[in-house]
Parts: C-alpha cells; structure tokens; sequence
C-alpha cells in the first residue's frame, strides 16, 4: 500500500460564505515513511460556461471570448520540505475565502450548460393570480376547436425562498372536457454568450402531480412544490450567464388537449 492523501474541513455541512474562515486537516497516511517536497493547498472557484450541442457553430467567438471565470484563488504553504512518518500524519490548515476582485462567490452549482465550482438578499413577496380560459392563450393555431374552460388561481410568491417550498391553489370553475390531470413543472434556463450573442436552453428538472383525473368543479387545489436541492440555484445573471427559473401551471384535457400557463421565479437564499 502506498502513500494516501485527504483532506478533511472541519464544517460538516461544508457551506461556506465569502470572508468566512476555511479549516480542516489535511491526513497523510502510509504504510512506511516517505521523503517529500512540501505540502501547498489550494482552493479555486470557477464559473465554466459551455453552449449546448444545438447551439455549436453558432456562436464560434463564444468559445474565444469566454474562458472559465475565475472567482477565488488561494494558495498557503503547509510543511516545508522533509519526510513524512509511517503511520498516519494530520497538518491544520485555517484560512479566509477571499474572491478576486469584485468578483462574487457564487453558490456552487451544477447545471447542464453552466457550472459553479464554489448571497444572502432581501426577499419581496410577490403574489400573483392568473385566470385561464381560451380566449387568455398564447400560440394556439385554431382556437375555436379547444373545449371552453375557466380556471383561477393564485401563486403566494414568484419571488421564492430557495428552502421554502412554492405555495398556491388553483380552482376550475369549469370545463366542458374532462380534465385528466393536472401537473406543475419546474424549468431551469440557463443562458450563455458574449457580445456577438446568447445561447439559452430550458430543462425541466421537475415535474409533480397536483391532480389526477376530472377533478370537482370548484374545489380548491393546493400548489405545493419543494425546489430540488441538487437541480436548483439562486437566480443569477451576469454579463456571460444567467441561471433562471420558471414553473408551467399544465393541465391535460381530454381528449388530446395541453393547457400551459408560464410564470418566470427568482430563487434566492436569506
């Protein structure tokens, strides 16, 4: 068995906020004793942007006028030069998250097209109520062919708590089709480019049942979303990405009919 290295932070949660203070051990282990150079550690956080595979070619100056975006970078000096024991040997190591310049540290995320490797903010509620009907649709090609429908409903706030979940109700005061379902369907669109422009790709990273089948005319159905902790973020826009959500109010009718109502969200953390 060789020599083995970890690092080890202190913070069990591992969340961390600028200027606050990184610590930890770093465990070196081995069976027998080994000569070495010295230890140095390092922690750097970047924003790496790609486009997708529809949008290549498109945007050929994308891909020389936007490099990965540095946001932290620091390097200490750990152990000078000499030997390591057999057995095993834990160096401490303690500094603060400084970000370069005027950067922000944004929150780490992993999206399709947009990664953060390592905000707080005030939050304004922000209900809003919708009435659908066919006459309120948008993109509809023969409008005198969908079933006449009246449905209401409000949502408690687009501008969302990240670890709160989306609240609301909708009610369908009525319809002349049977309803099959009723589904909300959360959207991720990120958005990325330069000057000579902007791609965007929407993926859905969430899709939840709110109702199954001819639901009671006038009955009050609860909104109720919970944000995927993996797929979510706080929305961001910067001048070479944005990271952006909506969710799709969707009902089904019989026999073949999609009813899509689009309400933009700003996620943020407080």
């Amino acid at each position: 068995m060789g020599t083995a290295l970890d690092i080890k932070v202190k913070r069990a949660n591992k969340v961390y906020h600028a200027g606050e203070m990184l610590s930890g051990v770093v465990v070196v282990s081995g069976k027998d004793s080994v000569q070495h150079q010295g230890v140095s550690l390092t922690v750097e956080g970047t924003v790496n942007l790609q486009l997708s595979a529809k949008s290549v070619g498109v945007f050929e100056a994308f891909y020389n006028s936007v490099k990965p975006i540095q946001i932290i970078n620091s390097t200490i000096e750990m152990v000078k030069p000499g030997k390591f024991p057999s057995g095993r040997t834990e160096i401490p190591f303690e500094f603060p998250l400084h970000v370069k310049g005027n950067r922000v540290l944004y929150e780490t995320y992993h999206g399709v097209f947009v990664n953060i490797q390592p905000q707080k903010r005030k939050l304004t509620p922000s209900p809003v109520a919708f009435t659908v009907t066919p006459e309120t649709l948008q993109n509809v090609k023969e409008r005198a062919l969908l079933p006449k429908f009246l449905i209401r409903g409000h949502l408690n706030s687009t501008n969302c708590v990240i670890t709160q979940p989306l609240t609301g109700e909708l009610v369908v005061e009525s319809s002349e089709a049977a309803i099959k379902s009723i589904e909300l369907q959360l959207v991720r669109v990120e958005t990325c480019g330069c000057a000579e422009g902007y791609a965007r790709d929407a993926t859905e990273i969430q899709n939840i049942q709110i109702a199954d089948g001819d639901v009671c005319r006038g009955l009050s159905v609860p909104i109720y979303m919970v944000f995927p902790r993996l797929f979510t973020c706080p929305t961001l826009e910067t001048t070479n990405f944005k990271v952006e959500f909506e969710v799709n109010v969707v009902v089904l009718l019989h026999p073949e009919h999609l009813i899509t109502e689009n309400f933009p969200l700003k996620l943020c953390r407080v």
